[in-house]
């Protein structure tokens, strides 16, 4: 890893109509738009699935990492997020996320020690620790 602190970069381009285009230096352009539920055309990316993709990723990433430091073996991991967008404190904003997290393992793991793995990283997921909303993990672990 890298010294501390890191520093990212990405920007937004819009029009007065149509998508928007994300940047970031050395990545694949994207196009977003508002979901239907804020009168958007869907079927794009927003800034709402876009915060719940990067929870998603993040926590697998972290898992990853969490495992190899562990010598926990396991063969494959699915995030599934859903977020609840509410009034709270007189703003618009998440209120809740709920994730489940699917972790395949080979025969002979010990589900508690997936489950430790997990908890662990929860507590380090760079995503979720700097989001106020509740965070609610599910895990369930699959022999296979």
């Amino acid at each position: 890893m890298h010294p501390l602190p890191h520093v990212y970069r990405a920007a937004a381009a819009a029009a007065p109509e149509g998508l928007i285009t994300l940047t970031s230096p050395s990545l694949d352009d994207l196009s977003s738009a508002p979901p239907v539920e804020f009168d958007g055309p869907g079927g794009r990316w927003s800034p709402e699935t876009l915060l719940l993709a990067a929870l998603a990723d993040c926590l697998s990433l972290t898992f990853r990492a969490v495992a190899k430091a562990s010598r926990l073996e396991w063969t494959a991991i699915r995030c599934e997020v859903e977020g609840t967008l509410d009034r709270a404190d007189k703003a618009m904003q998440f209120t809740r996320f709920d994730t489940v997290a699917t972790i395949t393992v080979p025969k002979g793991i010990e589900e508690s020690a997936v489950r430790r793995a997990m908890e662990k990283s929860e507590r380090n997921c760079i995503i979720s620790s700097s989001l106020k909303a509740q965070s609610v993990v599910e895990v369930v672990v699959v022999v296979g």
